[in-house]
């Protein structure tokens, strides 16, 4: 017992005598001095302190020999202090200032890095998705022969994927809202919201690995969307979901899905077998 408070003693002491350290540092006006202890920090993985520090340092040592280092130092503080936004921006701002620069392909990776790391879950806004892509796209443009080609390669799949997942999210909540009104953007109804969603996905992302989860949420959208219809609508809207059960089967035979395109495809041709019954009676009245 006696040995651990004063083990905890001791700790105290030090983080007092560290904190008092790094106060009298940072109220110094030895900018030099700064720097270093800037950079004793860095490497001791203190990356709050150093990213503290060097904000303030880069802006005296503008047009100095330090100011490349310094700048790069802090974008990687910022980065490894997970302080994601803040980094890209700064690692943009070093790529842009040193197109030249000692550390210009480190740092066009790692915009990219950076917002790749912050980039939120697929069902809420991609649009630092975008940027990730972007980024990572101009990377690779601009080093042919990048350190980091593979990882680039692998962030761009990775970052597609997760545009892919935000229109199925979209898609699928089209279709489970379903006959729900007054919540479609598209001026029709929900499934004809997902049925759009769906094939511009597709249009976009042809050899997405979740191509058959669109193609199923289209052939089910076009079904219901056909028994809903008003009567005008019903036969051209059942053949249309007839034909897209065909193409259904036709592209994944082996889906766990098929059985359910087969029983939407036997339904379809019953409607439609009564649908040109009750049109034949009509004409016959009408002659």
């Amino acid at each position: 017992m006696k040995k651990t408070l004063t083990f905890a003693l001791i700790l105290q002491l030090m983080l007092v005598g560290c904190a008092n350290e790094y106060n009298r540092i940072y109220k110094t006006s030895n900018v030099a001095y700064r720097y270093e202890y800037a950079k004793e920090c860095f490497a001791n993985g203190k990356y709050g302190r150093a990213t503290i520090l060097l904000t303030d340092i880069i802006t005296m040592f503008k047009n100095t020999a330090n100011a490349e280092e310094s700048l790069y130092m802090l974008a990687m503080s910022q980065y490894l202090d997970r302080d994601y936004e803040g980094a890209a921006q700064t690692f943009r701002k070093y790529y842009q200032t040193y197109p030249r620069g000692y550390y210009r392909e480190m740092a066009a990776f790692y915009v990219g890095q950076s917002l790749y790391m912050s980039t939120p879950e697929p069902r809420l806004d991609q649009s630092t998705t975008v940027s990730a892509i972007a980024a990572f796209q101009e990377y690779l443009d601009v080093f042919v022969d990048a350190k980091f080609k593979s990882v680039a390669q692998d962030r761009l799949f990775e970052l597609q994927d997760k545009l892919v997942k935000k229109e199925l999210h979209s898609a699928q909540l089209y279709y489970d809202l379903g006959s729900y009104f007054g919540n479609c953007g598209y001026g029709g109804n929900n499934y004809e919201a997902c049925i759009i969603t769906a094939q511009n996905a597709l249009k976009d992302y042809p050899y997405t690995s979740m191509r058959e989860n669109f193609s199923l949420l289209i052939m089910k959208s076009k079904y219901e969307l056909a028994k809903e219809s008003v009567d005008e609508k019903k036969l051209e809207r059942y053949q249309d979901a007839e034909d897209e059960c065909y193409g259904f089967i036709n592209e994944y035979p082996d889906s766990k899905d098929r059985k359910t395109a087969e029983k939407f495809i036997e339904h379809c041709k019953s409607e439609i077998a009564v649908l040109d019954k009750m049109a034949a009676i009509t004409n016959l009245r009408t002659e």
